[in-house]
């Protein structure tokens, strides 16, 4: 929540009038957080890991407060037509709070980067050149209704040494400002800026485009959520946005793959969770494979549930399977569907995958030294997998603690975005009366 009164349009005021309300109370609320990071980048870690930690104790503390404010959100959730399985990602429990709270602790065990001396020379001329990692400011965070990124994005940015504007769907929003106010007064406490951490309170969409277009106070947005919010946030902003659009990622089993292997490894990843970005999304199997692998593989998807959209080769191995379109092998389904597609070598195999893939996520899965380096040199994606789930492109997974989202761009941050990848770099310089020639 942000300092002063939250915006709420007034029924008297005219459309104009709610506007220019609107576009002053995003102003504000961007050059509060652009005031914090001035404090946050001079911040000690101790003082950060202190907040950290009173944060967890106080949401552990203050559980029911959390809970009854989940309550409300549940209660609402069937008038935004949420599915049970989005209801369920919003449901908060004891369990659940608690498992956020270590969440945080887990972030104020992490090293901390800013301040660090990357590189250091001395030029001839006496002058000491240091690259040093300084936060990249302000990140205004746009994501889905799930309660515990709200925590996790405050975590991770502050613990960076920046101040994060959250603005999180309207699904969540009492169970969002409930751990806001918390870890606001948790900061207070502690000696960090409240205003390192605020919750955007109005659920007006127009909000997003005003604070788009706030690049004097807003330094990067991470848009996390569907791939029409990503796009008009990528659209719309005057920052620069790190960011995914979809995760179309694949599986290749080659012709030195290992058939049970193989077989555990496209079932995880995917059907384990269906409905996320780095689930798999379609298949690929080697020609001199295909006969024995596919009527496998088949069977264990259809045992999850998983309908396979196949090329001609496919549909003559599977009866059960349907002919893929163009357009299915593009797709990212989140669901029980998958796409296959038998290739006729590793270079076409890649060829489909940097044709059709989004860059997120692909794994091959072979016994061939010679094949996995071709597969992770060629194929360009944010994450290239051997051997194991696709699954694993996680921060949590990879070891960085809580992640802000995945990249997949090539520019600053690509992959799983944790702390390191919510800093950036200065040069300075130091002399003893050097002019230039």
């Amino acid at each position: 929540m942000v300092s002063d009164a939250f915006f709420t349009p007034m029924k008297t005021l005219d459309k104009s009038s709610e506007a220019t309300q609107l576009s002053e109370y995003c102003r504000r609320v961007a050059q509060q957080a652009k005031a914090a990071s001035v404090e946050l980048a001079q911040l000690r870690g101790e003082t950060k890991i202190a907040w950290l930690r009173q944060a967890a104790e106080s949401l552990r503390a203050q559980c029911d407060t959390i809970l009854q404010a989940n309550e409300q959100d549940l209660e609402a959730a069937p008038g935004y037509g949420l599915t049970d399985a989005a209801i369920d990602r919003l449901r908060l429990t004891t369990e659940r709070v608690d498992a956020i709270a270590v969440a945080l602790e887990q972030v104020a065990q992490l090293g901390d980067p800013i301040g660090e001396v990357i590189d250091s020379t001395v030029r001839p001329n006496g002058l000491v050149i240091n690259k040093i990692c300084v936060p990249l400011g302000v990140v205004f965070f746009v994501y889905e209704s799930r309660p515990n990124v709200t925590a996790d994005a405050a975590a991770i940015c502050v613990k960076a040494g920046n101040a994060v504007i959250l603005r999180g769907g309207k699904e969540a929003m009492h169970s969002s400002q409930a751990i806001v106010e918390i870890i606001r007064s948790a900061a207070t406490e502690t000696g960090v800026p409240a205003d390192a951490v605020q919750l955007v309170d109005t659920t007006d969409r127009e909000a997003v485009g005003h604070f788009l277009r706030l690049p004097e106070s807003i330094d990067v947005a991470i848009p996390r959520g569907g791939e029409g919010l990503i796009r008009r946030v990528a659209a719309e902003a005057q920052m620069p946005v790190i960011k995914h659009f979809t995760g179309n990622c694949h599986v290749y089993v080659d012709t030195a793959a290992d058939m049970n292997m193989a077989t555990d490894i496209l079932v995880n990843s995917k059907c384990q969770r269906m409905g996320v970005c780095n689930a798999a999304e379609s298949l690929l199997v080697h020609a001199d494979i295909a006969s024995e692998f596919l009527p496998r593989a088949a069977k264990a998807l259809e045992e999850k549930g998983v309908e396979i959209r196949g090329d001609e080769r496919t549909c003559e191995l599977v009866p059960a399977a349907i002919t893929a379109t163009e357009e299915d092998y593009a797709t990212e389904f989140l669901g029980p569907t998958i796409s296959a597609c038998v290739v006729g070598s590793l270079a076409e195999a890649i060829e489909h995958i940097n044709r059709y893939g989004s860059g997120h996520t692909d794994a091959i899965v072979t016994d061939n030294l010679t094949s996995a380096q071709t597969f992770t040199a060629q194929v360009d994606s944010s994450a290239v997998v051997v051997n194991a789930s696709t699954r694993f492109n996680d921060g949590g997974e990879f070891g960085l603690g809580a992640e802000i989202g995945i990249s997949t761009d090539k520019f600053h941050a690509r992959g799983p975005c944790g702390i390191e990848e919510l800093t950036s770099y200065k040069y300075v310089v130091h002399g003893s009366g050097q002019t230039r020639k």
